[in-house]
């Protein structure tokens, strides 16, 4: 992230002044959009565990629908008539824009607004930038420039009415005529979007300080000449000097190597890929000019985000802005609907509607050609290896990843892929470089597998080759050399708790797929001619989290017992929802009677921020840290795996404070109740023994009380009966101390809190709770991680091992899957049948990368607009072994134990799985994914 601007300095530049409201759709809709799941049924949690998913009857009753799924007359408030919008796009680079002929069309057809580049510059509409050019500097192509990007949209064409909106976008779709070029033209593509470096030699063992590591040090920059990165000279200076010559220590090493070590020198590259989520992006707008109100319904999974650059983007343009009014509503992505350009274009169609609401939504061939990739990688990979212990003793890696021709998450997928480079493996000295650079392909951003779905699958290829070389088993080179708990990463950071690869190492090995794997191949391969059997495996582990991760959780009950859950979270098919709710009762005894989720406007916690997590140095955090309504980032997008850990973080911690200070005070005074104290004199009766046991509330004997009757009692004191909280992570918790009337300092693992008093406190109590009818308890004390956490790179991560079975037709050269085993180790699970359907959908993904899908980067790829599922192969059923999948999770190591962001490395392991299976069964190694039938076919020629 660029250092040098943040949201806060655009917003200062004139958007200050501009009410920002992101709200849920009403329930009284005609078409109800349920963002906020129906409320639990009365006998919803049984034993602690759910009979279905929140959204589930909605689900299977047609009620569930998407945010693509609406049109204006379905939105209360909103005017009946919907106009439509479609974009024409550029389909090559080498030409300068020459305007549109839309003569085709006629006098009948032409749109009702044309709206073009020199519009918007024209209007004074801006580009939103989370910073400069993370989406390029153009929404349109100027005319006389050429595109930046294949795919690049050039004008958007407004329809009053969908039938003619219709037979235009059918008149005009694939006709090279429609968008004009002239002569050839300089490129516009820009330069290299980035480049770091992650060096780290440790003290002689693995419990010594680091010699050098990023978080000790710092993570090493670069700027470029041409697309190679200029590093820093190494030298005794300041600490990128000292990194590069602890880099160039690794070199001479690898250079001088003798015959006492293996040196494996490799190259490897993946492929582009689109995430075929189902929804295609979409929006709808409505500009009301009179009131100077945008109403918008978006599919995003980061509507903070979509809200704030609205507002820049309007904050000097001739759109009177008054308010926004953005509306959330269940959506999917696999992280391609966050931090997207395409909700911006809809606010554009919005605002040149004319007074109407506007509704701009990819069809699929135009989500092929303009939304976000995965990223294509390039690798460079070495390792050293001592040939007497079967021990690394270095690995270094030079990555190259294509982010197209708009910045978007590229630097960051490049570098966290990077900082997976390790996989599962301790390495005393290690050197991975990222290089990200641009293109003129379409745009690559965020996409589940978030870089390390690249670089730990070809380490996982790698260590297979390297056993072999060694004439190691592979199970047993990897237990020589898999991460014990307390060692480093790449970086130098200790990853959290305990590392339990040991474990999953020993229960493959033993599993039959692999302990009979050599036995079974004679016998398959003798009963089925032109058949070549294989077992191979992979073994992972993926970082959660982006070290900025914020989110509010609000717990609260009236006198009757009756539980309200508020919560940011919001549905994109994780079951985020459902386990929010879930945790929720286990720690209070009582599922939730109301949930509200995709809550993002909290009038009870007043904060300030500056959203700079990554970039504020540590004088400047300092300074501000002394304002208690001051945090580092107000609250985080939706990915795919930080919903259980750190969304979940902010309700268990709010559960938590709500025993503290109301479940335990209130149940003891039950328990006291009568002569002598009650019930609970003769006993020695401590807040460690309180439990939830069948829904009820107990300790060390007492006599188990149903939560609406603690909750009255609560009431009856006038103690605290709401709690809001708002959690920050950088690797690491941050904690806070407050001082609560009548309770005296607490401290939690949070750094906001806003508390609601029952209905027996006193009146002055009751005078305190003023925002939003609640008490805003300004901290006494708080402790963020510092911002060298962010060095740290990762800390916390969840383990994923594949064994596949696979068979080659040597005719066709087609790769099947017989069947296939996963070990993962993801805590607590919260829900087990989610995290069985994520481990499922993970899975299918990965095979689909390793076997199936692939997209070109430019003239022939999704850029022209021909792209669709007729071209783009997709695994289905027969290609997964749906049948034929087993999964375990390890038991979590105590009932404590936190549950981990699992939903990302469940696609990962699988891919170097078959390309190590195929390797057994043909003998043939590969390093370019996917493994189509025409490479297996050259190999076996």
């Amino acid at each position: 992230m660029k250092a040098d601007l943040s949201r806060r300095s655009f917003l200062k530049a004139g958007a200050a002044g501009i009410a920002v409201k992101i709200s849920l759709l009403p329930s009284a809709t005609q078409a109800e959009l349920i963002e906020t799941p129906p409320r639990p049924g009365a006998d919803w949690l049984s034993g602690g565990k759910p009979k279905y998913r929140l959204d589930a009857i909605a689900k299977v009753t047609g009620g569930k629908t998407f945010t693509r799924d609406y049109r204006a007359r379905d939105l209360d408030g909103w005017p009946k008539e919907q106009a439509h919008a479609f974009m024409l796009h550029a389909t090559r680079v080498d030409r300068v824009f020459d305007g549109v002929d839309l003569a085709l069309l006629g006098d009948e057809l032409k749109p009702d607004r044309l709206v073009l580049q020199e519009d918007l510059v024209a209007d004074g509409v801006a580009m939103p930038a989370p910073w400069p050019g993370f989406y390029g500097d153009v929404f349109f192509v100027p005319k006389g420039q050429t595109a930046r990007l294949l795919g690049q949209p050039v004008a958007m064409l407004i329809y009053h009415d969908f039938a003619r909106y219709d037979a235009a976008k059918r008149k005009l779709r694939f006709n090279d005529k429609v968008v004009r070029y002239g002569a050839e033209g300089a490129s516009t593509t820009p330069g290299p979007y980035g480049a770091a470096r992650y060096v780290r030699i440790d003290g002689g063992n693995p419990d010594a300080e680091d010699r050098y590591s990023a978080l000790k040090d710092t993570t090493i920059r670069a700027g470029f000449k041409g697309t190679q990165p200029q590093w820093p000279a190494p030298g005794e200076g300041d600490a990128m000097a000292r990194g590069m010559a602890a880099a160039a220590e690794i070199e001479r090493e690898i250079a001088n190597a003798g015959d006492d070590v293996l040196v494996l020198r490799r190259s490897y590259s993946t492929q582009s890929a689109d995430a075929s989520a189902m929804e295609a992006d979409n929006g709808n707008v409505w500009y009301e000019r009179g009131s100077g109100v945008l109403h918008a319904l978006i599919a995003t999974q980061s509507p903070h985000e979509v809200a704030e650059m609205t507002a820049h983007m309007l904050a000097k343009s001739k759109f009177a802005l008054g308010s926004i009014d953005l509306r959330i509503g269940y959506t999917v992505g696999y992280g391609t609907k966050d931090h997207a350009l395409f909700p911006f274009f809809c606010v554009l169609a919005g605002l040149y509607g004319e007074g109407r609401p506007v509704r701009l939504a990819n069809d699929r061939y135009e989500q092929f050609q303009t939304a976000l990739k995965r990223h294509a990688f390039q690798m460079e990979k070495v390792m050293v290896i001592d040939r007497k212990t079967g021990k690394f003793r270095a690995m270094t890696g030079r990555y190259q990843n294509d982010g197209g021709g708009r910045e978007n998450f590229s630097v960051s997928v490049g570098t966290v892929g990077a900082t997976a480079a390790q996989s599962i493996y301790y390495l005393p000295k290690s050197d991975f470089s990222a290089a990200i650079l641009s293109s003129r392909a379409v745009d690559a951003g965020s996409m589940r597998g978030y870089g390390t779905l690249q670089t730990m699958a070809a380490t996982e290829m790698m260590v297979d080759e390297a056993a072999e070389a060694l004439g190691l088993d592979p199970m047993e080179f990897r237990k020589r050399n898999a991460l014990k708990s307390g060692m480093k990463n790449s970086q130098g950071a200790i990853p959290s708790g305990a590392l339990r690869h040991d474990e999953i190492l020993a229960k493959a090995e033993k599993h039959p797929l692999w302990a009979n794997r050599q036995k079974r191949k004679a016998e398959f391969e003798a009963a089925n001619p032109g058949k070549k059997y294989g077992v191979g495996y992979g073994h992972v582990h993926k970082d959660y989290g982006t070290g900025a991760e914020a989110a509010l959780c609000a717990l609260e009950f009236d006198a009757s017992g009756r539980l309200k859950l508020s919560h940011v979270a919001h549905e994109i098919g994780t079951g985020a929802t459902t386990s929010q709710a879930v945790m929720a009762a286990a720690i209070l005894g009582k599922q939730p009677d109301e949930t509200v989720f995709g809550k993002v406007r909290w009038p009870q916690m007043p904060l300030e921020t500056t959203d700079e997590p990554y970039t504020l140095s540590q004088e400047e955090e300092d300074k501000r840290m002394a304002n208690p309504r001051w945090t580092p980032s107000f609250t985080s997008p939706m990915s795919a795996s930080n919903s259980v850990y750190y969304l979940g973080h902010a309700t268990r911690e709010a559960a938590r404070a709500l025993v503290e200070l109301t479940i335990w005070p209130a149940a003891r005074s039950l328990w006291s109740r009568g002569i002598g104290g009650g019930q609970m004199a003769p006993e020695a009766v401590r807040r460690e023994d309180l439990r939830v046991v069948n829904g009820r509330i107990t300790a060390a004997a007492m006599q188990p009380l149903p939560f609406a009757e603690v909750a009255a009692e609560a009431h009856r004191l006038g103690l605290v009966t709401g709690i809001t909280v708002h959690s920050f992570n950088r690797w690491q918790w941050a904690e806070a101390e407050f001082e609560l009337p009548g309770t005296g300092r607490r401290r939690f693992a949070i750094d906001a809190l806003s508390v609601k008093y029952g209905d027996g406190a006193p009146s002055e109590r009751k005078a305190l709770m003023t925002q939003g009818g609640w008490h805003f308890v300004e901290r006494a004390a708080v402790s963020y991680p510092p911002a060298q956490r962010n060095n740290a790179g990762v800390t916390y991560y969840a383990p994923m091992a594949t064994l596949a079975e696979i068979v080659i037709d040597t005719g066709s050269g087609e790769v099947s899957l017989l069947s296939h085993h996963s070990i993962l180790e993801c805590g607590n699970q919260i829900v087990p049948e989610l995290v069985s359907g994520q481990i499922q959908g993970g899975l299918a993904m990965g095979i689909g990368h390793a076997l199936k899908e692939y997209l070109p980067l430019y003239e022939d790829g999704p850029g022209d607009g021909t792209w669709n599922w007729n071209r783009y192969e997709l695994p289905t059923s027969r290609d997964v072994a749906v049948w034929k999948q087993t999964a375990e999770v390890l038991p979590p190591l105590s009932d404590t134990d936190p549950p981990k962001g699992m939903a990302e490395v469940v696609m990962i392991a699988v891919v170097p799985a078959i390309v190590n299976g195929v390797a057994h069964a043909i003998g043939k190694r590969f390093s370019t994914l996917p493994l189509t039938p025409e490479r297996i076919k050259e190999a076996l020629a």
